[in-house]
Protein backbone atom coordinates (compact mmCIF):
# COMPACT_ATOMS: atom_id res chain seq x y z
CA UNK A 1 0.00 0.00 0.00
CA UNK A 2 2.75 2.33 0.98
CA UNK A 3 4.83 1.50 -2.19
CA UNK A 4 1.19 2.18 -4.51
CA UNK A 5 1.05 5.43 -2.65
CA UNK A 6 4.34 6.31 -3.37
CA UNK A 7 4.12 5.57 -6.80
CA UNK A 8 1.24 7.62 -6.94
CA UNK A 9 2.78 10.53 -5.44
CA UNK A 10 5.84 10.34 -7.57
CA UNK A 11 4.00 10.55 -10.96
CA UNK A 12 1.30 13.52 -9.93
CA UNK A 13 3.24 15.64 -7.42
CA UNK A 14 6.14 18.38 -8.38
CA UNK A 15 9.35 16.94 -7.33
CA UNK A 16 9.83 19.19 -4.28
CA UNK A 17 6.25 17.47 -2.98
CA UNK A 18 8.21 14.38 -3.82
CA UNK A 19 10.97 14.82 -1.98
CA UNK A 20 8.79 15.56 1.35
CA UNK A 21 6.88 12.40 0.82
CA UNK A 22 9.61 10.44 0.72
CA UNK A 23 11.10 12.35 4.25
CA UNK A 24 7.21 11.23 5.39
CA UNK A 25 7.69 7.51 4.58
CA UNK A 26 11.62 6.89 5.53
CA UNK A 27 10.42 9.26 8.76
CA UNK A 28 7.78 6.63 9.89
CA UNK A 29 10.01 3.65 8.48
CA UNK A 30 12.05 5.16 11.17
CA UNK A 31 9.40 5.02 13.89
CA UNK A 32 8.98 1.44 13.46
CA UNK A 33 12.59 0.23 12.39
CA UNK A 34 11.94 -2.27 14.98
CA UNK A 35 9.24 -4.14 12.83
CA UNK A 36 11.28 -4.24 9.70
CA UNK A 37 13.45 -7.30 8.99
CA UNK A 38 16.70 -6.04 6.79
CA UNK A 39 16.71 -7.49 3.38
CA UNK A 40 17.77 -11.48 2.95
CA UNK A 41 18.65 -10.87 -0.47
CA UNK A 42 20.79 -8.42 -2.00
CA UNK A 43 21.70 -7.66 -5.74
CA UNK A 44 24.80 -5.63 -5.58
CA UNK A 45 25.66 -4.96 -9.08
CA UNK A 46 26.88 -4.93 -11.98
CA UNK A 47 26.14 -1.34 -13.14
CA UNK A 48 24.41 -1.80 -16.41
CA UNK A 49 24.73 -5.19 -16.39
CA UNK A 50 20.53 -5.69 -16.26
CA UNK A 51 20.09 -5.00 -12.39
CA UNK A 52 17.14 -3.08 -13.41
CA UNK A 53 15.45 -6.00 -15.28
CA UNK A 54 16.06 -8.64 -12.31
CA UNK A 55 14.60 -6.07 -9.81
CA UNK A 56 11.55 -5.71 -11.69
CA UNK A 57 11.01 -9.82 -11.81
CA UNK A 58 11.66 -10.01 -8.02
CA UNK A 59 9.62 -7.33 -7.00
CA UNK A 60 6.80 -9.67 -8.36
CA UNK A 61 7.72 -12.66 -6.52
CA UNK A 62 5.18 -13.77 -3.60
CA UNK A 63 7.93 -14.33 -1.21
CA UNK A 64 10.13 -11.06 -1.44
CA UNK A 65 8.95 -7.26 -0.62
CA UNK A 66 11.21 -4.40 -2.34
CA UNK A 67 12.55 -0.87 -0.73
CA UNK A 68 9.32 0.96 0.14
CA UNK A 69 10.82 3.85 -1.67
CA UNK A 70 13.60 3.53 -4.34
CA UNK A 71 15.03 -0.28 -5.34
CA UNK A 72 17.82 0.63 -3.29
CA UNK A 73 19.42 2.29 -0.28
CA UNK A 74 23.14 2.47 -0.84
CA UNK A 75 23.30 1.76 2.76
CA UNK A 76 26.65 -0.54 2.90
CA UNK A 77 28.41 2.05 0.87
CA UNK A 78 27.82 5.66 1.38
CA UNK A 79 24.42 5.54 3.64
CA UNK A 80 26.51 3.50 6.31
CA UNK A 81 27.25 6.38 7.94
CA UNK A 82 23.75 6.64 9.01
CA UNK A 83 23.57 3.78 10.63
CA UNK A 84 20.88 0.54 11.18
CA UNK A 85 17.75 1.58 12.16
CA UNK A 86 18.06 4.16 9.08
CA UNK A 87 18.42 1.48 6.85
CA UNK A 88 15.59 -0.66 8.13
CA UNK A 89 13.39 1.94 7.99
CA UNK A 90 13.92 1.55 4.06
CA UNK A 91 12.09 -1.74 4.37
CA UNK A 92 8.35 -3.16 4.41
CA UNK A 93 7.04 -3.97 7.90
CA UNK A 94 6.42 -7.38 8.72
CA UNK A 95 4.15 -8.44 11.36
CA UNK A 96 4.41 -12.58 11.04
CA UNK A 97 7.70 -14.06 11.33
CA UNK A 98 8.61 -15.95 8.01
CA UNK A 99 6.14 -14.89 5.91
CA UNK A 100 8.22 -12.95 2.97
CA UNK A 101 11.62 -11.93 3.13
CA UNK A 102 12.73 -8.47 1.90
CA UNK A 103 15.58 -7.24 -0.63
CA UNK A 104 16.98 -4.83 -2.38
CA UNK A 105 19.47 -3.77 -5.07
CA UNK A 106 22.05 -1.07 -5.19
CA UNK A 107 24.46 -1.27 -7.83
CA UNK A 108 27.31 0.12 -6.24
CA UNK A 109 27.88 -2.40 -3.81
CA UNK A 110 30.06 -4.50 -5.72
CA UNK A 111 32.58 -2.24 -6.91
CA UNK A 112 32.85 -0.55 -3.30
CA UNK A 113 35.76 -2.11 -1.43
CA UNK A 114 33.95 -1.95 1.79
CA UNK A 115 30.77 -3.08 1.13
CA UNK A 116 31.29 -7.08 1.39
CA UNK A 117 32.57 -6.60 4.91
CA UNK A 118 30.36 -4.65 5.96
CA UNK A 119 27.17 -7.17 4.57
CA UNK A 120 28.76 -10.04 5.92
CA UNK A 121 29.62 -8.26 9.60
CA UNK A 122 25.23 -6.95 9.72
CA UNK A 123 24.16 -9.39 7.43
CA UNK A 124 26.04 -12.65 7.62
CA UNK A 125 23.08 -14.86 6.55
CA UNK A 126 22.03 -13.31 3.29
CA UNK A 127 22.01 -14.18 -0.27
CA UNK A 128 24.05 -12.02 -2.78
CA UNK A 129 23.13 -12.00 -6.31
CA UNK A 130 26.29 -10.54 -9.05
CA UNK A 131 25.23 -9.97 -12.48
CA UNK A 132 27.93 -9.47 -14.63
CA UNK A 133 27.67 -8.76 -18.90
CA UNK A 134 30.89 -8.36 -21.50
CA UNK A 135 32.97 -5.94 -19.84
CA UNK A 136 33.47 -3.92 -23.10
CA UNK A 137 29.77 -3.81 -23.84
CA UNK A 138 28.88 -2.89 -19.98
CA UNK A 139 31.95 0.04 -20.10
CA UNK A 140 30.22 1.71 -23.39
CA UNK A 141 26.73 1.57 -22.09
CA UNK A 142 27.93 3.22 -18.42
CA UNK A 143 29.52 5.75 -20.81
CA UNK A 144 26.43 6.61 -23.27
CA UNK A 145 24.64 6.55 -19.64
CA UNK A 146 26.71 9.31 -17.68
CA UNK A 147 27.16 11.07 -20.60
CA UNK A 148 22.87 11.03 -20.77
CA UNK A 149 23.05 12.13 -17.40
CA UNK A 150 24.82 15.25 -17.79
CA UNK A 151 27.87 13.77 -15.73
CA UNK A 152 30.48 13.05 -18.82
CA UNK A 153 31.81 15.43 -20.95
CA UNK A 154 34.39 13.66 -22.66
CA UNK A 155 34.49 11.23 -25.89
CA UNK A 156 34.33 7.43 -24.95
CA UNK A 157 37.89 7.43 -26.13
CA UNK A 158 39.22 10.39 -23.84
CA UNK A 159 37.51 8.94 -21.22
CA UNK A 160 39.33 5.57 -21.12
CA UNK A 161 42.48 7.60 -21.23
CA UNK A 162 41.64 9.90 -18.64
CA UNK A 163 40.07 7.07 -16.58
CA UNK A 164 42.94 6.27 -14.03
CA UNK A 165 43.77 9.77 -13.37
CA UNK A 166 40.26 10.41 -12.20
CA UNK A 167 40.16 7.48 -9.73
CA UNK A 168 43.65 8.92 -8.20
CA UNK A 169 42.91 11.84 -8.54
CA UNK A 170 42.11 12.17 -5.21
CA UNK A 171 45.46 10.60 -3.95
CA UNK A 172 43.42 8.22 -1.07
CA UNK A 173 43.00 4.61 -1.09
CA UNK A 174 39.50 3.55 -0.54
CA UNK A 175 40.45 1.06 2.22
CA UNK A 176 42.71 3.27 4.07
CA UNK A 177 39.43 5.91 5.87
CA UNK A 178 35.93 5.37 5.88
CA UNK A 179 34.99 8.07 3.36
CA UNK A 180 32.57 8.87 0.67
CA UNK A 181 32.81 7.50 -2.95
CA UNK A 182 34.41 10.06 -4.97
CA UNK A 183 32.55 11.44 -7.96
CA UNK A 184 34.54 9.73 -10.80
CA UNK A 185 34.40 6.53 -8.34
CA UNK A 186 30.94 6.71 -8.91
CA UNK A 187 30.36 8.22 -12.51
CA UNK A 188 33.45 7.76 -14.31
CA UNK A 189 35.01 3.94 -13.46
CA UNK A 190 33.93 2.55 -16.96
CA UNK A 191 37.01 0.00 -17.23
CA UNK A 192 37.54 -1.17 -13.67
CA UNK A 193 34.07 -1.98 -12.90
CA UNK A 194 34.25 -4.70 -15.39
CA UNK A 195 37.08 -6.24 -13.48
CA UNK A 196 34.60 -8.56 -12.11
CA UNK A 197 36.56 -11.27 -10.25
CA UNK A 198 38.49 -8.95 -8.03
CA UNK A 199 34.86 -7.71 -6.83
CA UNK A 200 33.20 -11.01 -6.54
CA UNK A 201 36.53 -12.61 -5.36
CA UNK A 202 35.64 -10.05 -2.04
CA UNK A 203 32.00 -11.11 -1.60
CA UNK A 204 33.02 -15.18 -1.77
CA UNK A 205 35.92 -14.17 0.73
CA UNK A 206 33.65 -13.31 3.59
CA UNK A 207 30.26 -14.63 2.64
CA UNK A 208 31.41 -18.27 1.34
CA UNK A 209 31.23 -18.89 -2.43
CA UNK A 210 27.31 -20.75 -1.51
CA UNK A 211 25.93 -17.18 -0.53
CA UNK A 212 27.24 -15.49 -3.81
CA UNK A 213 25.39 -16.36 -6.84
CA UNK A 214 26.25 -15.13 -10.44
CA UNK A 215 24.23 -13.85 -13.06
CA UNK A 216 25.76 -14.11 -16.50
CA UNK A 217 23.64 -11.60 -18.16
CA UNK A 218 24.45 -12.73 -21.84
CA UNK A 219 23.37 -16.13 -20.74
CA UNK A 220 19.97 -14.89 -18.88
CA UNK A 221 18.59 -12.34 -21.29
CA UNK A 222 18.66 -15.51 -23.86
CA UNK A 223 16.18 -17.18 -22.21
CA UNK A 224 15.22 -14.61 -18.99
CA UNK A 225 12.39 -16.74 -17.75
CA UNK A 226 14.06 -20.17 -17.15
CA UNK A 227 17.02 -17.73 -16.10
CA UNK A 228 15.17 -16.74 -13.39
CA UNK A 229 13.74 -19.53 -12.43
CA UNK A 230 17.07 -21.47 -11.44
CA UNK A 231 18.07 -18.33 -9.74
CA UNK A 232 15.24 -18.75 -7.97
CA UNK A 233 15.94 -22.26 -7.21
CA UNK A 234 19.56 -20.87 -6.26
CA UNK A 235 18.17 -18.55 -3.58
CA UNK A 236 15.53 -21.46 -2.09
CA UNK A 237 12.03 -19.37 -3.79
CA UNK A 238 8.97 -21.04 -5.11
CA UNK A 239 8.92 -20.99 -8.62
CA UNK A 240 7.28 -17.69 -10.18
CA UNK A 241 7.03 -17.40 -13.77
CA UNK A 242 7.16 -13.71 -15.02
CA UNK A 243 4.15 -13.13 -17.57
CA UNK A 244 6.58 -10.68 -18.88
CA UNK A 245 9.80 -9.83 -19.41
CA UNK A 246 11.14 -6.26 -20.53
CA UNK A 247 14.85 -4.98 -20.65
CA UNK A 248 14.17 -1.94 -18.17
CA UNK A 249 16.59 1.29 -17.89
CA UNK A 250 18.01 -0.18 -21.51
CA UNK A 251 20.30 2.61 -23.30
CA UNK A 252 20.92 1.86 -26.80
CA UNK A 253 23.30 3.62 -28.72
CA UNK A 254 26.01 4.12 -31.54
CA UNK A 255 28.27 0.78 -32.12
CA UNK A 256 31.30 0.85 -30.18
CA UNK A 257 34.47 1.85 -32.71
CA UNK A 258 36.07 -1.20 -33.28
CA UNK A 259 39.87 -0.68 -31.97
CA UNK A 260 38.34 0.63 -28.66
CA UNK A 261 36.37 -2.68 -29.08
CA UNK A 262 39.54 -4.59 -29.73
CA UNK A 263 41.47 -2.21 -26.80
CA UNK A 264 39.06 -2.77 -24.27
CA UNK A 265 39.10 -6.49 -25.28
CA UNK A 266 42.87 -7.03 -24.85
CA UNK A 267 42.57 -4.93 -20.88
CA UNK A 268 39.81 -7.38 -20.08
CA UNK A 269 41.62 -10.99 -21.16
CA UNK A 270 43.45 -11.20 -17.56
CA UNK A 271 40.04 -10.22 -16.06
CA UNK A 272 38.08 -12.64 -17.76
CA UNK A 273 40.00 -15.73 -17.10
CA UNK A 274 40.16 -14.91 -13.36
CA UNK A 275 36.39 -14.68 -13.68
CA UNK A 276 36.38 -18.38 -15.53
CA UNK A 277 38.98 -19.62 -13.17
CA UNK A 278 35.88 -18.41 -9.71
CA UNK A 279 32.94 -19.42 -12.26
CA UNK A 280 34.61 -22.75 -12.83
CA UNK A 281 33.73 -21.75 -17.05
CA UNK A 282 34.08 -19.50 -18.82
CA UNK A 283 31.62 -16.31 -19.24
CA UNK A 284 29.35 -16.11 -22.32
CA UNK A 285 31.42 -13.20 -23.68
CA UNK A 286 34.71 -15.52 -24.29
CA UNK A 287 32.32 -18.19 -25.69
CA UNK A 288 31.81 -16.19 -28.58
CA UNK A 289 33.32 -16.74 -32.14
Amino acid sequence: MIRAATRQLRQRLPAPAVRLARRGVLGWGWLTADLRPPPEILVVGAQRAGTTTLFRMLSEHPQLRRPTVDKGTGYFDDGHVRGARWYRAHFPLRLRRGSTMAFECSGFYLFHPLAADRIARELPGCRVVVMVRDPVERAYSAYRHELARGYESLTFAEALAAERRRLAEDGRSPRSANRPATFSERHHSYVRRGQYAEQIARFVEVLGRERVHVVDAGLFFDDPVESYVRLQRALGLEEHRPSDVGRWNERPGPPLADELHRQLRAHYEEHDAALARLLGHPPSWREKP
